[in-house]
């Protein structure tokens, strides 16, 4: 990979460009709730809503303790498209339907390697009357079956991590005024922890994630610069300019409630990757997942 030497950005120059990156982010709160929610519900863990024929899915990998096999997929998430549609000002979900998340748990791979593929699926079920909850399967661990917890919506202005956007436009940029001018173009952080969201700019643990997609399901391991250097240099550049197509589906951080605690790596998130034509044609069938943590 080519080592261009990065120019310094001005303040008055990041703010002018930050402005036109502002993305529109769907912040994720949950809570416990006394009452079972409605099937559909948007939601985070419980009973998924599914089709009668539906097959739950199932991912082959290594437990930490090195025992390989297949097992199922954890349900993460669904959310009740019509709920959020209010808070996609962009409108770049579908209007209505349920999309609904997975993730294996037990073998906790990180996207890194192309047989990670299988290891999250995210379906779409375009009419919810069609869907009625389903049980988890019988060969489930129950330390990965998470509670339900209902869930709110906000809407919020995205702008991408300060290393994310040095990466991205090759630049050094002062931390301090980046903080500035992100609040300037209506950043919030109150009490935002980065967790959980749908859309936007991911909230980066370690290093941007585009480029790591594109390789991967490309079917170039990723991780170190060992795997790196067995990508030619004019597939790289390609790599590099695909990598845009790819955006963020879904961000899912730590899963806390009163009496468990669903930890990713070490404090970490997942993300949902898809491109955007993908995303547009409803085909969830290619999305990618990248696991980073601390």
């Amino acid at each position: 990979m080519e080592n261009i030497k990065k120019k310094e950005i001005s303040k008055k120059e990041l703010l002018s460009t930050l402005k036109k990156m502002v993305k529109n982010e769907i912040r994720i709160t949950y809570h416990e709730q006394e009452e079972p929610l409605f099937a559909c519900s948007s939601k985070i863990g419980g009973k998924p809503a599914v089709p009668t024929d539906f097959k739950w899915p199932e991912f082959t990998g290594e437990s930490y303790d090195g025992i390989i096999g297949s097992r199922p997929l954890s349900f993460m998430a669904q959310i009740n498209l019509k709920e959020a549609a209010a808070y996609d000002t962009e409108g770049i979900l579908p209007e209505k339907g349920i999309l609904s998340f997975f993730y294996e748990q037990i073998s906790m791979v990180a996207g890194f390697n192309p047989e990670d593929k299988g290891c999250a699926r995210v379906y779409y079920f375009p009419d919810e009357e069609a869907l009625v909850p389903v049980d988890f399967p019988g060969d489930m661990d129950r330390d990965v079956m998470i509670p339900e917890l209902a869930v709110t919506f906000e809407k919020h202005a995205s702008i991408p991590e300060c290393c994310d956007f040095m990466e991205f436009h090759n630049v050094m940029a002062d931390w301090d005024e980046y903080d500035e001018c992100r609040m300037e173009c209506g950043y919030e952080t109150d009490d935002w922890d980065m967790e959980t969201k749908l859309l936007g700019y991911p909230d980066t643990i370690q290093s941007p994630m585009e480029t790591e997609c594109e390789a991967v399901t490309r079917g170039y391991r990723q991780g170190c610069p060992e795997d790196y250097a067995k990508i030619p240099e004019q597939e790289w550049k390609d790599i590099n300019e695909k990598s845009a197509e790819w955006m963020l589906l879904f961000q899912l951080g730590t899963i806390e409630t009163e009496d468990a605690e669903f930890m990713f790596g070490d404090c970490g998130q997942l993300y949902f990757w898809i491109k955007r034509q993908d995303l547009k044609n409803l085909n969830f069938d290619n999305i990618w997942l990248i696991m980073q943590c601390c």
